[in-house]
């Protein structure tokens, strides 16, 4: 276990303008993946930790590669320190993850059949047992989906599909104390992935074997989904704790002071989405700084994806999420609730959208991949400010929308209509926001598009 070296104490962790305040006010989680090393090595990251949230998960120490690393030989010291600094803290710890393709160590990947099977249910009883009582929820299968079906892993090619029900079975056991979640990437919206998620989701609870889904949400700027919350609701109604587990919200580099404002505004939609469902138990930001993240290592060309800057100063989103939370950001007490586009502060006279003025709007096609597409939709104000917009056109050619995020949808035949969604509603004068987006069927197009204010 850790030393004393990594309390701090949580006299700062109730003020007012903290993130942990707010969330804690609010009844969720507020949670932040955690790199060991510098939770180790640097004081500031320790203590920023601390002060702003209310939770933490394991980045890499609780994989089995770091857990169990050959079999039967389990290193927990790694944990341990994480489980330490959170119950100094007062903070809870959600676990990350039993049973995962990837980070697993050769040594069971060579295993087959009944030998696999016991190993796995091995794994999953002696690391709960260990921190039985510690880790409120575990994320005890990760990306075991792929499109629609069960992902082809080590896992499902040794012991076929039940392997699932296994590992819930054995963690049940292990502690039943703990919340059991099933965890993917890529499962925000309503989609095949998501519907398979479901109906597994159905036949764990009728089992009595699952307790939440957790959906990463490793978004792209501006692709909220448009169905997300209707889609978190639904596994909600099953009888389930929903968790965004892994926020983080990527940008193609370099990322302007627009682009960060939208980011913002993601964020925040996040928050909302989970403080308007009963059941959501928190939102886990997948790492503290922007140079932490692991997205511009595997994302060529992207990154800033996270809520504060290298030198730990915070960034658009950090406020947005505090204001999400019902917190005010520090030296700004007079900035009005949800007010997305409040101008930097070297323009402190321009004053918040107001009124109906008027705009335009086009349809940007970002990438065309033959059997679909996908489209963001720009939309410009122009001399007056504008609060509150729709939109209008006629498809070419038989194209179609199957999935959109951050606008209210409806069409006849190939005409369609688009609204906003309230929190993306304000548009500054002269300014230009990537409002919202969609995915396509059909060939590629850039209808002629009529935008109205108010």
């Amino acid at each position: 276990m850790a030393g004393a070296g990594l309390a701090l104490s949580t006299q700062f962790a109730h003020a007012q303008s903290t993130l942990r305040a707010g969330a804690d006010a609010q009844g969720i989680d507020i949670a932040v993946a955690v790199n060991d090393n510098l939770l180790q090595n640097d004081s500031t990251y320790r203590n920023t930790i601390a002060t702003q949230f209310n939770s933490v998960t394991a980045e890499n120490v609780m994989k089995m590669d770091a857990v169990e690393p050959s079999q039967g030989n389990f290193n927990f010291a790694p944990g341990d320190r994480l489980v330490q600094f959170a119950q100094q803290n007062d903070m809870s710890v959600h676990g990350h993850t039993l049973v995962w393709h990837n980070q697993s160590p050769n040594w069971i990947k060579n295993l087959s059949g009944s030998a696999m099977r016991q190993a796995m249910e091995n794994h999953i009883t002696t690391t709960m047992n260990h921190w039985e009582g510690d880790i409120a929820g575990w994320d005890v299968v990760n990306e075991v989906v792929d499109g629609g079906q069960l992902r082809n892993s080590f896992w499902l090619q040794a012991m076929g599909p039940d392997y699932i029900q296994w590992a819930f079975e054995a963690a049940r056991a292990a502690d039943p104390s703990a919340d059991l979640y099933m965890n993917d990437y890529s499962i925000e919206g309503i989609n095949s992935k998501s519907d398979k998620y479901y109906q597994m989701a159905q036949d764990l609870v009728s089992q009595g074997l699952l307790d939440g889904m957790g959906f990463q949400s490793h978004l792209i700027l501006g692709q909220v989904p448009g169905n997300m919350e209707q889609n978190l609701q639904r596994f909600a109604d099953l009888g389930l704790k929903v968790r965004i587990t892994e926020l983080d919200v990527r940008i193609q580099m370099p990322a302007s002071q627009q682009e960060l404002q939208q980011q913002a505004q993601d964020y925040q939609r996040v928050i909302d989405i989970c403080t308007s469902i009963a059941d959501c138990s928190g939102v886990t930001v997948w790492g503290l700084r922007d140079g932490d993240s692991w997205v511009p290592d595997v994302f060529s060309g992207y990154g800033a994806p996270l809520l504060y800057n290298d030198n730990y100063t915070t960034k658009p989103a950090y406020d947005a999420v505090l204001e999400a939370l019902g917190g005010t950001p520090p030296d700004d007490d007079t900035t009005p609730p949800d007010d997305d586009t409040t101008p930097p502060d070297d323009d402190d006279t321009t004053p918040p959208p107001t009124g109906d003025g008027d705009c335009t709007a086009v349809i940007d096609v970002v990438n065309d991949w033959g059997s679909g597409w996908q489209g963001n939709v720009m939309i410009t104000a122009g001399d007056s400010a504008v609060s509150g917009w729709t939109l209008n056109w006629t498809w070419p050619s038989g194209q179609s929308i199957t999935s959109s995020w951050n606008a209210d949808i409806s069409s006849s035949g190939s005409s369609v209509t688009a609204s906003d969604v309230g929190w993306n509603a304000d548009i500054a004068a002269g300014q230009t926001m990537n409002a919202w987006g969609f995915v396509g069927s059909g060939s590629s197009a850039s209808p002629q598009v009529t935008c109205t204010a108010g």
